[in-house]
Parts: C-alpha cells; sequence; structure tokens
C-alpha cells in the first residue's frame, strides 16, 4: 500500500517555471521496483499521461506535448518524484496528478509501456493546480 502526496502547484506566467513533487510512503516504497508517473487534466478536457519513470534504471519517457520542457526525476533519499515543468504554456493549465503501480504488474514495464498503462495504474495522489496564465 502506498500514499502519495503532491506539492508545488501554483500560477506563473507563460514562460516560466515550476517544480511539482510527490512524495511517496508506504511499507513496501523502498523494497520494490515502480513505475511512476503524472497524469494532467485540463478543464473540459481528457486525463492526458505525461511522463514516467521506471525505478529500476531510472528511464524515462514523455508525451510530445511535454517533451524538451518537462523532466521527470526521483531523490531515492527523499522517497519522492520531481516534475520540473519549463517554458510553461497556457495550455499547462490542468491539475497535475501523480502516480504509481509496481513495474511487474503489466509484464515488466519499459517507460515507454508505463506511459501507456498510466491511467491504469493502482496509487495516486490527490493532484495539484498548475494555472499558466499572464
Amino acid at each position: 500500500l502506498l500514499e502519495l502526496v503532491e506539492h508545488g502547484g501554483g500560477s506563473v506566467q507563460p514562460g516560466g517555471s515550476l517544480r511539482l513533487s510527490c512524495v511517496v510512503s508506504g511499507d513496501d516504497y523502498t523494497s520494490s521496483h515502480y513505475c511512476m508517473g503524472w497524469v494532467r487534466q485540463a478543464p473540459g478536457k481528457e486525463r492526458e499521461a505525461i511522463a514516467t519513470l521506471c525505478t529500476t534504471d531510472d528511464s524515462t519517457t514523455y508525451a510530445d506535448s511535454v517533451k524538451g520542457r518537462f523532466t521527470v526525476s526521483k531523490d531515492k533519499v527523499k522517497n519522492t518524484l520531481y516534475l520540473q515543468m519549463n517554458s510553461l504554456k497556457p495550455e499547462d493549465t490542468a491539475i497535475y496528478r501523480c502516480a504509481a503501480d509496481f513495474q511487474s504488474a503489466w509484464g515488466f514495464m519499459t517507460a515507454i509501456q508505463a506511459l501507456e498503462q498510466l491511467m491504469q495504474f493502482g496509487w495516486w495522489g490527490q493532484g495539484t493546480q498548475v494555472t499558466v496564465s499572464s
């Protein structure tokens, strides 16, 4: 059983940066391999899986909409997943949620496969609002 708690949302002007964090706790977290990721949902739009990281090798992958602007990383000591968001655009405005599941949940996922399965992951944070506006 995992608990995920996001921090770091807020308002920023276009072109600005924000860093989201997702603190993970739970009995199994340090002893198992996970894939983790970020999903966002803008008002009136479907959820979008935007980034994943798998802890076996810290491999990552990104949706085309954020590639080159967003970076996902983790701090093993702090049990925290990060999403560094640069060159933010108004269309990045959304609620951002982190998610996690065992890397073995669907075979042994690569980060690319994790992005495809991200909506089905079992553990979710509560979400944090990001607003990009001038």
